[in-house]
């Protein structure tokens, strides 16, 4: 994990100031003032870009990692605030999206696998490759769109989503009407990729050889889709609802951008435009660690649940283990 965040933190360090762009010059020239050389380089100076590279870089880790995320240089708001406020909006988000994802995917996943080749099949597979095929920024656009003719015949004035962001503690109803929307334009597009995974992992669990010789012995379909398929399959489908749970965090620009969303995706968006590398360097590195922390929890996870299967004999067992098991039971 630190690796991954060190060379994270490292390369858009680099990477923006390759990029064209300076500060210095956006702050002045977009206030129309005409930037004399003495003042350019007091801003550089203020700012800390007069100095070498190395003691740049040096000094940006040194802040990042004793959580310091100073002061915005486009700004000069306390980056400390202005991540927490993002990031709550980010995570609850990615929350709401992928709970509704893991609520829809996952038994459409199963009723697909279980009735492979009839028509809830192929009901179940056209949706899911309409939910892949269709952009989720398209998606939210046409979704406003639609609302504010909605809401214009019905009530005589368009309603649109709020855009200030309140706390669920502070009020739920606001919370939920500026996200519900947002979270359900997200989640159609992971429900489909999530209803795909879940269905091939359960086909293949279906032909392993102690799901055979479950229903040789008599043991009723239930059971079997509880007790051995539904957690041996849970193993793929965990790791992807992981990796999207990762990506929502952080990878929203666009849909951010659509719902006039304040979160990490357009504060990032924001700072890169500006070239403002407090804001860009530490929002990268917080979500590299997001990122790793999530990876290394998913891991330990599989680790923890393959090893406890592997003491509850019929989970990732061999025919004998599962005559076995089923002899004792009986």
């Amino acid at each position: 994990m630190i690796p991954t965040v060190f060379g994270a933190g490292a390369l858009v360090f680099f990477l923006m100031r390759i990029i064209p762009g300076d500060i210095c010059l956006t702050r002045w020239v977009d206030f129309g003032t005409d930037l004399s050389p003495d003042t350019l380089n007091f801003c550089r100076q203020e700012l800390g870009l007069d100095k070498p590279i190395l003691n740049q870089l040096w000094e940006f880790f040194r802040k990042t990692f004793t959580l310091d995320f100073g002061v915005s240089m486009w700004t000069g708001n306390d980056m400390s605030e202005e991540i927490k406020l993002r990031l709550a909006l980010s995570f609850q988000l990615a929350f709401m999206a992928l709970s509704l994802t893991i609520l829809t995917a996952v038994p459409l996943g199963v009723v697909a696998a279980y009735y492979k080749g009839r028509w809830q099949d192929y009901i179940i597979q056209v949706l899911s490759i309409t939910g892949v095929a269709i952009p989720s920024f398209w998606l939210g656009i046409m979704v406003l769109v639609g609302i504010l003719i909605i809401t214009q015949k019905l009530t005589g004035s368009p309603w649109m989503p709020p855009i200030i962001f309140v706390s669920p503690f502070e009020n739920i109803l606001n919370n939920l009407s500026q996200l519900i929307i947002p979270a359900i334009v997200i989640a159609l597009r992971y429900i489909a990729i999530t209803q795909r995974m879940t269905r091939s992992a359960i086909l293949e669990i279906l032909r392993e050889d102690y799901v055979l010789n479950a229903r040789a012995y008599g043991l009723n379909e239930f059971s079997i889709m509880n007790r051995y398929v539904l957690r041996n399959s849970s193993l793929p489908i965990i790791t992807v609802l992981g990796n999207e749970f990762a990506f929502l965090i952080g990878g929203l620009v666009i849909t951010e951008q659509v719902f006039n969303l304040n979160g990490k995706g357009a504060l990032l968006l924001q700072s890169v435009e500006n070239a403002d590398y407090i804001v860009t360097q530490n929002l990268v590195v917080l979500l590299a660690l997001i990122f790793a922390t999530i990876n290394i929890i998913i891991d330990l996870y599989l680790c923890l649940f393959r090893s406890a299967c592997e003491v509850q004999l019929g989970f990732f067992a061999p025919r004998e283990r599962f005559d076995e098991k089923y002899q004792r039971q009986s």
